[in-house]
């Protein structure tokens, strides 16, 4: 059974939210602006109505978190009013205090997502480092705890190029992550090396091995997002895609390559960004998609010049080694730490089953504050 200090712990964050998301301006923000889109010639314009209809909806979101803290709260309340006068159990107190902690913590979390990214859908890249199989193993199991959290979460996961290992696992793959909210703000944390240790199932002597693969998560503009691409500096190649798809997967280019060379608006110095799509086998729609890939690496790198805490979200970018990871998953003592956090678990296979939740939140508490401009 809680106790009054827990209730009064649950009704003083909930009044504090109210105060540090501005709930009585953002209610009338919202009806101004969804004012707008009932206008007769909304819709001429569709690009500009789509963008209006998102700040809508951005807004709205806000309001109805709020709305099911201030709802699970008041139920609290009366639960624990009613507890006194034997009308319900302690069980059913206890679930409704767990029903609205959740609720405030789910909203406190999307509070420290401020940036203009964050919502944003995202691209999240994969990359074995040294060490062949093992490595490469590594990097498809990072590729599922991925896949996992995202389906926990409601996103829909695409995968636009996906490089096989050499006798298992894979070398690469970049996926999107679609379909729900905040999924660039969460996966944000991720950006970086990610270090194994375990007894290898590729090694005859049952050694404890090291592997490392690296992780890249940048958001994945959509058409409301203007990013300018220079026809000039870009190339196209196409291959016949490989793996599984039936007979006709070697017959025809519908596979993808892309280069642009990015010139560093600071240092004047050039870079090729190579992206290469097998997403379908309809070509225009894979240079469709790789056209999206590279405006959202394009924002990115704009995005993070703005950014005053660059060092932190570019330490993905450190030689996969020694000394750069991020976090340690270490089979054999059961325990997984994030090493900027210290935030550490010893259910591993939850991890890897896609239980990561407690690591972005750890990440965005300590973090969020130093991604505000």
């Amino acid at each position: 059974m809680i106790t009054q200090d827990q209730l009064k712990d649950v009704l003083d964050r909930a009044d504090k939210l109210k105060h540090y998301l501005k709930i009585d301006e953002k209610q009338i923000e919202w009806e101004e602006e969804d004012l707008r889109t009932q206008a007769p010639d909304f819709w001429d314009d569709p690009k500009r109505a789509e963008a209006q209809m998102k700040k809508v909806k951005g807004i709205k979101k806000w309001l109805d978190g709020y709305s099911q803290v201030r709802t699970m709260a008041d139920e609290l309340q009366l639960a624990f009013d009613f507890y006194k006068d034997d009308m319900v159990t302690e069980e059913e107190v206890d679930d409704d205090y767990q029903r609205a902690i959740k609720a405030i913590e789910d909203l406190e979390l999307m509070n420290m997502l401020r940036q203009e990214e964050d919502p944003m859908d995202a691209v999240l890249k994969i990359n074995s480092g040294a060490g062949g199989t093992e490595a490469q193993d590594w990097a498809q199991m990072l590729m599922r705890m991925y896949m996992r959290w995202a389906e926990a979460h409601g996103y829909k996961v695409t995968i636009s190029n996906l490089l096989d290992g050499d006798e298992a696992g894979i070398k690469s793959v970049t996926m999107q992550i679609e379909g729900g909210d905040y999924a660039y703000g969460y996966l944000k944390s991720e950006n970086g090396v990610h270090r194994l240790v375990r007894v290898s199932p590729y090694n005859a002597q049952g050694k404890r091995m090291t592997s490392f693969a690296s992780v890249f998560v940048t958001p994945l503009v959509d058409d409301t997002i203007e990013v300018y691409v220079d026809p000039a500096k870009l190339s196209w190649d196409t291959f016949r895609s490989s793996g599984a798809g039936g007979q006709n997967v070697n017959k025809v280019e519908s596979g993808v390559r892309l280069r642009y060379w990015y010139t560093d608006p600071d240092t004047g110095e050039e870079e090729e960004i190579l992206i290469e799509n097998t997403e379908t086998r309809d070509q225009p729609k894979n240079k469709e998609r790789a056209l999206t890939l590279l405006r959202s690496q394009l924002y990115d790198r704009a995005m993070k010049k703005r950014m005053e805490a660059q060092a932190k979200i570019e330490a993905g970018k450190k030689k996969i080694e020694w000394g750069s990871q991020i976090r340690s998953y270490v089979f054999d003592d059961k325990r997984v730490k994030d090493h900027r956090t210290n935030y550490q678990t010893s259910d591993v296979d939850g991890v890897m089953n896609g239980k990561l939740d407690g690591f972005i939140k750890a990440y965005l508490m300590e973090f969020a504050s130093d991604d505000k401009n």
